[in-house]
């Protein structure tokens, strides 16, 4: 009860309401005695008079602000219902969390949503965590049982229990599913597989779609995991209760039958399932009943092939499973077969015996059809000792067809389970311990309730009652502990009830008694219960308005059902003689469900639900009834709940439409009351729910207490002000550890806390209102002086300012008027200057045009009597040409008649020379043309003198006339001038303007020249920036590319290592399996092995990455493997004709593999999987090799074609074109390099079904084996400065140099002294031509290696100088493989050596790295989050309630003392210290600590994800901190440059999301910018989380987590959703090569202590 005092103005407080249950309101006006109302405030803003009569009746007071949405509601300062369902719907609407605890119970509501909080990466954050610790999670009850069973040795329960569709199935799936990954199996074949396996076959058979669940379980499981020494698992075994038989034969609206049937009919046009004659789901009466034959969003054929793959794995041969599904099919069909009435008034029925049902039905059972059709409707009476046949009515019929049905899958249904069972029991080892997983049904009540609901309710009493007593237990061991009276604490045990049901003449006794009566009735049950209970059992009620009914008040709501179907479904009765036919089936698998018991004639496997009727006496075991099963089976559950420790899970289910996220309270709290929630609460109100340790409440309270206060008195101190502070002893109780609470008084504490502060506040406010007055003064006091001051100031320096402007003015005005009058003294002067210039330049000029027109005239004259005289002497001179021309024409005349006349005497002459003809013709010619030449010049010459002579006319003519005008006009000689001057003016113009206009076209040219250059310039830039752009867009593009190919490549690197770590754990888990074989093997007498033989004897090094057989066998279907398996596993496998000794044989004879090493082993398993795994070996090496060899030669042609493309380019783009060849280069090298590692994970894939391969290749996988090349021996080169080991001292040289070699003496020896040796003697054995012992020496190396590293698995030191050893053994060897001047080549072979070696350098690297990451795992969490390295910062707050944690849960001792930063740098320090002592290369050491980093940052982070108790500003200014230390002792080792750092991003901007406000949209946006790495649900989550742990701070509102998820909405990138980092995730390696000096014996400096003085220096 609370007190009266928490009832004041502003209190929350709770109120009944119909629609909601509660509500929330404020009270008005404080509570004061003898008020009979309270005026309230609803919280949608109504007011509200609620009455009060008394004390008792006052509403429930409300938590704290700072209470709500806390993960523990036994936290609560007030405990009551609607605290409990407002805190649920707070975590699950506003901060979307569905799992909450409830003391020992964990709270799950079913969100309808899929949400990605059940990936590895969180059972990784919540293994070895303490449950207290974390934020609530099915994963934390899991870690919570698996914990607790390790460490005390006790076998462990969790119960799930809860309403159809509340979640029960999937958080029993999650459950199993966390205990195979923490506890992997030991065995060589998967046990958690096989135990994952066993839901979807138990799910596809037992359950359906419900109108309230699509996949809801029709019953009851209880799977026991067990688990070894180990704690590892190592079998499971299953028990079910209660399967919903009826459903087999009736659904009702809206519902399916059992998954089974759907698959197989929506499988039936499947091969294999054509023979069993389906159809769709709506043609069979046992599935069309609901109307209902598809789930949204499930596909039959998919899940069909699940439960089949499911089977299989279970070790279930697939023609078992066929024969399963035939009777399945069978079942199908039996419901159709028509069953018609007959006789008078129907009292007979009968079967058609063409029936195509009955047909389909005996063929798939293979029994007679004819005698099912006729026991189908007739039935056995026993009558005097006399055997009756009676006919059976239709409607009769039908039942007993029915119950046939539902009895035929009820015993397929138990065969199911036994098969699993046996498919999943233990072999090796019986289990030490095991965890139990019940996923039960939860109470159920329904408008009409029957048989099943009153089992269902039966069951949840029994566990109700276990829960009950639990929790009181536990009560009890914690007032035990802390030494406190217990005997106040009461809770309502419904053991009376229980006795009403399974007591003595209780409601099952009587029920089958009645169902032992010949004429038994449901109405006569009725009236003895009646008469029985109505007045002896208060738990007993009979309903007003029926006599066929009975109410029975449950501990969870108070239940009436009806009594008509109890009687049938108790006996479930099934008649004898359908069964007698079933048993002489044809069918192996249909016989074996129904044989009978060599012992008696009763059922082997037992009619499990029901009984056998006939007409003959039946034994006990036929008679037992489903009521009376069922008690018993419930009664071994309770036997085996109470061995164990509990652990209670009770799923929740928020609303009836199945929408993710909406909350109906009426729901939610009618489940909190069945479920036993609010019980618990009860039990805990009960007593003390409020538990505070003695640091917690002295931190808390501080200010309540009065006197001397010290930390070292806490107990003290507490207890003393206690008495003060809460009068009554009763309400409160201090223990050893802690102070116990009745409910409300923190409450109390709270309120006197706020009082005490708000009066320390009042003071302080006064006070510094005082200071703050006193300070305002002084500053206006300052203020006025100091404005006065420059008043002053300001009036001085304005006057003399204005003497300043004074004097100014005047020295202006003075140099203003001397500069105007100088101005136009100068003016003037100037003005006088140009006119004297203009005269003077124009009298000048009227001379010079004078003398100009002197001059003018004086070549005119000169001219015209030039002209006259040339004029006269051309007429005299043609006069004479003239002359001549006549003299001349009168002698040509002459001479041309004195030549006629001789031509004509000389006639004869040209008869005789007619050639001299032609000649004369020509000449004839030509005397013509010059004729009519002569005569046209003549006519030339007299028009030229005809027109000389009119221009000598003209001439003279006008010369007359000028001189007439010059002697005459002397006057006009003036005017001429001027207009002469005129005219040459206007030329002159013209002139100039010509001038002028050529100068201006000039400088248009120019300009538009430099135009034509200043866009050339700009069209050459425009071209080189965009060459530049396309070099850059290019160089970009090859950049990406070779980004994108190199996080290909490392993908694939990391893949490729991680396949590497999982063969060395399964050569290990060889390895163990040898050295068990051998131990059980063994005679009795032990001798001890030489180590020696334990080198030799090892296996030769596996490369995983060697390629598939060239023209390997077809890999078979999975059914032949199924076959192969079973076959293999039978017993009367020995007794086959084949044997796989003549293959291996056979194989190892081709291959040239030793069989010594598998002679010595024992064990023909053990023997033949070795001498598979050697022959393989073989074949993928010789296979790798010729790959190898083939991609080099391809890669030398690409090169060539490359080179050649390279010449032919412009010697332009030499540069740019050879640096991006060389890029692509890069590239095709990269790709060829992550097809070869691709190539070599799909190897690796094949190796592990390797002995399937090798069993069914046969002969033919010999013959295509490819012969490993023979190298021929060298036979000359120099051994000068190398050692020599002989074949017999191998052995003794790989021990006593790596595997018998002690610690202390290894790490003292020089650095990769063992791998110089090595090296020296394989190259000493390859120059002296013996190559086979150089191979035989590598191969003993590394396996001695290998065995080192076994041997020192836990050492660092040892680790890192086999690394060393390692990395330098395989430089030397790639040193030495290519031929170059400076190092003598290796004759034979040594990529196969590479490759081992590379293989031997990333397991010792792993090793490294898994021993640093053992050591740190335990401490990352306290160290890096918990550990207070910054002193007394989280002392000044404490959280307002503190979860209870249970006795021993935490993982860590007790009195051990925490881990801190400088254990997590001692860890990184000692790794970095050996491998700095070893001298490995700096980037190797970075690729560790950036791995390590990885680790701590992935750890922390999700971590800090999952506890809310981390979420405050106190912590993350810890957390900075830590992370601080961790930066600074990675750069004061200069380890900052290998990504080390930036892998501490996430964690430093969780920190900083931490410490940064959270209020305004301003804080929203900077808090989106910085925290830029973490992911959306990161950031929410964190922000959600957030916890104030002192009154200084503030929640984070939802309004603000809206508005942060809007910025993170614009700033996606499309990434999948991330909430937790991978910490799996592992990074690829790379070692760097360094290319050692040459080695020679005379440098070694070797130890007498190594006893290798056999080795001689050749």
């Amino acid at each position: 009860m609370a007190t009266t005092e928490l009832y004041t103005k502003g209190a929350c407080v709770w109120v009944p309401d119909p629609d909601s249950v509660w509500v929330s309101a404020r009270l008005l006006r404080d509570l004061s005695p003898g008020d009979d109302h309270l005026q309230l405030q609803l919280s949608d803003g109504r007011e509200l008079s609620y009455p009060v009569t008394a004390t008792t009746e006052l509403p429930l007071l409300g938590n704290p602000d700072i209470l709500e949405g806390g993960n523990d509601l036994t936290a609560l300062s007030f405990l009551h219902e609607p605290a409990v369902l407002h805190n649920l719907r707070v975590r699950f609407l506003d901060y979307s969390s569905i799992y909450t605890y409830c003391g020992i119970v964990l709270v799950a509501i079913n969100p309808y949503e899929q949400l990605p909080i059940y990936g590895e990466e969180v059972i990784d954050a919540y293994s070895g965590q303490d449950m207290a610790d974390m934020e609530p999670h099915i994963f934390s009850v899991a870690e919570e049982a698996y914990r607790t069973m390790t460490r005390e040795e006790k076998n462990q329960s969790i119960i799930i229990s809860g309403e159809s569709g509340a979640g029960k199935t999937v958080s029993a799936k999650f459950t199993m599913r966390y205990f195979a990954v923490v506890g992997g199996a030991s065995q060589q074949t998967s046990v958690e597989e096989r135990v994952l396996a066993s839901n979807p076959i138990m799910e596809a058979i037992g359950n359906a779609k419900t109108t309230r669940n699509d996949n809801s379980s029709r019953f009851g499981k209880y799977i026991e995991i067990g688990f070894g020494r180990k704690g590892d698992i190592i079998g499971a075994n299953m028990r079910t209760y209660l399967l919903e038989k009826s459903r087999v034969v009736f659904q009702a609206p809206m519902e399916r039958n059992y998954h089974i049937f759907y698959q197989l009919c929506a499988s039936k046009d499947l091969p294999e399932m054509k023979a069993l004659k389906l159809e769709a789901a709506e043609y069979f009466r046992y599935t069309n009943q609901g109307e209902e034959t598809q789930i949204p969003g499930t596909d039959d054929v998919v899940e069909l092939e699940r439960t089949r793959n499911a089977f299989t794995i279970l070790g279930v041969q697939s023609d078992q499973q066929m024969e399963l599904f035939r009777i399945l099919a069978a079942v199908l069909h039996l419901g159709n077969i028509n069953i018609q009435a007959s006789g008078r008034g129907g009292d007979r029925s009968y079967i058609d015996t063409d029936d195509r049902s009955l047909r389909l039905f005996a063929k798939l059972l293979g029994v007679e059809g004819a005698q099912m059709a006729h026991w189908l409707c007739h039935r056995r009476l026993a009558v005097g000792g006399e055997m009756l046949v009676k006919p059976m009515p239709g409607q009769q019929a039908v039942g007993a067809r029915d119950a046939l049905a539902k009895h035929i899958y009820g015993q397929l249904f138990s065969w199911t389970v036994q098969r699993l069972n046996a498919g999943l029991r233990a072999q090796r080892e019986q289990p030490k311990s095991f965890i139990g997983v019940l996923d039960i049904y939860g109470f159920e009540t329904f408008d009409r309730n029957s048989f099943e609901q009153f089992c269902i309710n039966y069951a949840n009493e029994k566990l109700q009652q276990q829960f009950n007593r639990h929790v009181f237990h536990l009560e009890q061991e914690e007032y035990v502990r802390e030494e406190l009276p217990w005997n106040r604490i009461e809770f309502s045990d419904n053991q009376p009830c229980i006795d009403l049901i399974e007591g003595s003449l209780g409601l099952l006794d009587l029920l089958d008694e009645e169902c032992r009566m010949p004429k038994g009735s449901n109405e006569s049950w009725a009236r003895k219960l009646y008469d029985q209970h109505t007045t002896r059992s208060a738990h007993f009620r009979k309903p007003r308005m029926s006599n066929t009914a009975f109410i029975i008040l449950h501990f969870a709501d108070t239940v009436q059902y009806e009594c008509d179907g109890f009687l049938d479904k108790n006996r479930d009765t099934v008649f004898e003689e359908p069964i007698n036919i079933m048993r002489a089936s044809q069918s192996e698998l249909v016989a074996e469900l129904f044989q009978q018991d060599s012992a008696g004639g009763a059922v082997k496997l037992s009619v499990p639900n029901g009984g056998l009727r006939s007409g003959k006496r039946t034994h006990r075991e036929h008679k037992l009834t489903v009521g009376f099963q069922f008690r018993q089976s419930l009664q071994l559950l309770m036997d085996t709940l109470n061995s164990t420790t509990p652990h209670y899970v009770r799923c929740i289910k928020p609303n009836d439409v199945k929408q993710p996220f909406v909350f109906d309270p009426k729901r939610a709290v009618q489940q909190l009351r069945a479920c036993g929630v609010l019980e618990t609460i009860r039990i805990s109100a009960a007593g003390y729910p409020s538990r505070w340790t003695y640091e917690e409440f002295f931190s808390r309270y501080r200010v309540l207490l009065r006197g001397s206060l010290s930390p070292g008195e806490v107990r003290g101190s507490c207890q003393r002000a206690l008495s003060q502070l809460i009068p009554d002893p009763e309400q409160y109780c201090c223990g050893r550890t802690k102070v116990f609470f009745r409910a409300g008084q923190v409450a109390v504490l709270e309120k006197l806390r706020a009082v005490r502060l708000h009066a320390a506040g009042v003071i302080i406010q006064s006070w510094v209102r005082g200071w703050l007055g006193r300070q305002r003064f002084l500053r206006l006091r300052w203020a006025t002086l100091t404005l006065q001051r420059y008043a002053r100031g300001g009036l001085a320096r304005r006057l003399a300012q204005t003497l300043r402007y004074t004097r100014a003015a005047l020295v202006i005005q003075k140099t203003y008027r001397m500069v105007m009058v100088r101005q136009l003294y100068l003016m003037i002067r100037e003005a006088t200057i140009t006119i004297q210039a203009y005269t003077r330049g124009t009298l000048v000029r009227k001379n010079y045009r004078k003398l100009l027109e002197e001059r003018s005239a004086v070549c005119l004259q000169s001219a015209v009597r030039g002209w006259l005289q040339r004029r006269a002497f051309g007429r005299v001179r043609a006069a004479v040409v003239l002359l001549q021309c006549c003299m001349r024409r009168r002698l040509a005349r002459r001479e041309l008649k004195k030549l006629r006349a001789e031509a004509r005497s000389v006639e004869k002459l040209g008869e005789l020379n007619k050639g001299m003809e032609v000649k004369l013709m020509m000449l004839q010619l030509r005397a013509d043309h010059q004729t009519r030449e002569s005569g046209s010049l003549r006519e030339t010459l007299q028009a030229e003198r005809e027109a000389h002579s009119a221009e000598m006319e003209q001439l003279s003519s006008a010369l007359r006339r000028l001189e007439a005008k010059l002697q005459e006009e002397p006057k006009r000689t003036r005017k001429i001038s001027e207009r002469e001057e005129e005219e040459r003016r206007k030329m002159e113009e013209r002139s100039a303007n010509e001038v002028l206009q050529l100068t201006q076209e000039l400088d248009a040219l120019k300009t538009e020249r430099d135009g034509l250059l200043k866009d050339k310039e700009d069209l050459s830039a425009h071209i080189l920036e965009q060459e530049k752009a396309q070099a850059d867009c290019m160089q970009k593009a090859v950049c990406e590319t070779v980004e994108s190919v190199q996080a290909e490549l490392e993908e694939e690197r990391r893949r490729y290592q991680g396949l590497l770590r999982e063969f060395t754990r399964l050569e290990q888990r060889y390895d163990n399996l040898r050295d068990m074989s051998l131990l059980t093997e063994r005679p009795r007498e032990h001798r001890r092995t030489d180590s020696t033989h334990s080198v030799v004897s090892l296996l030769e090094p596996l490369s995983p990455g060697t390629p598939s057989f060239t023209g390997s066998p077809a890999f078979p279907s999975p059914e032949e493997v199924r076959r192969v398996r079973v076959s293999v596993s039978s017993p009367t496998f020995e007794k086959r004709p084949f044997s796989p000794d003549g293959l291996l044989n056979v194989l190892m004879e081709e291959v040239g593999v030793a069989k010594y090493a598998a002679d010595k082993m024992q064990g023909e398993d053990l023997r033949h999987a070795y001498d598979a795994v050697r022959v393989a070996n073989k074949f993928l090496e010789d296979q790798l090799l010729t790959q190898r060899r083939q991609w080099e030669v391809e890669l030398a042609a690409l090169r060539l074609q490359v080179e050649g493309s390279e010449r032919v380019r412009v010697p332009s783009e030499t540069t740019t074109s050879a640096d991006l060849q060389e890029l692509l280069e890069q590239v095709e090298v990269r790709e060829l390099e992550c097809c070869r590692l691709r190539k070599e994970l799909t190897d690796l894939r094949g190796v592990a079904s390797l002995r399937r391969i090798l069993a069914l290749t046969g002969p033919a996988a010999s013959s295509s084996a490819l012969q490993a090349p023979v190298t021929p021996q060298r036979k000359g080169g120099s051994t000068a400065g190398l050692l020599e080991c002989r074949k017999k001292d191998e052995a003794k040289l790989i021990k006593n140099l790596i595997t018998d070699v002690r610690v202390d003496s290894a790490l003292s020896l020089p650095l990769g002294l063992a791998a110089r040796v090595l090296f020296l003697c394989v190259q000493q054995a390859d120059c002296s031509g013996d190559q086979a012992r150089a191979r035989s020496l590598c191969a003993a190396a590394v396996a001695g290696i290998k065995a080192a590293l076994k041997k020192h698995c836990n050492d660092l030191d040892m680790t890192a100088l086999w690394l060393k050893n390692t990395c330098l053994l395989a430089d030397l060897l790639i040193q030495h493989s290519s031929k170059q001047e400076d190092f003598l080549p290796l004759a034979f072979d040594v990529s196969e050596t590479s490759r081992a070696l590379s293989d031997l350098r990333i397991k010792a690297y792993q090793q490294l790295l898994a021993i640093t990451e053992s050591r740190l795992q335990t401490i990352i969490v306290p160290a890096m989050l918990e550990s207070e390295t910054i002193p007394g910062l989280s002392g000044s707050a404490s959280k307002l309630a503190s979860s209870r944690k249970r006795a021993g849960s935490d993982p860590r001792a007790p009195g051990s003392e925490t881990p801190t930063m400088v254990q997590v740098l001692r860890e990184l320090g000692a790794l970095h210290a050996a491998l700095t002592h070893q001298e490995l290369p700096l980037a190797l050491q970075e690729q560790a600590l950036r791995q390590l980093s990885h680790l701590l940052t992935a750890s922390a982070l999700n971590s800090l994800l999952l506890r809310k108790d981390m979420c405050c500003w106190n912590r993350g200014l810890q957390i900075r901190y830590n992370v601080s230390l961790l930066e600074e002792w990675l750069r004061s080792r200069g380890l900052q440059a290998g990504g080390a750092v930036a892998t501490l991003e996430p964690l430093i901007q969780a920190a900083q999301l931490l410490q940064m406000s959270k209020k305004s949209e301003s804080d929203a946006a900077a808090l989106v910018q910085t925290c830029n790495v973490l992911s959306t649900q990161q950031i929410v989550k964190i922000l959600t989380l957030y916890s104030p742990q002192s009154d200084a701070e503030e929640r984070v509102t939802l309004n603000f987590i809206r508005i942060v998820q809007g910025l993170l909405r614009e700033r996606s990138d499309g990434q999948p959703p991330q909430l937790l980092l991978d910490v799996r995730r592992v990074f690829p390696v790379t070692f760097p090569h360094q290319p050692p000096p040459p080695q020679r014996a005379e440098q070694l400096a070797i130890p007498e202590s190594l006893k290798i003085s056999f080795l001689r220096k050749a």
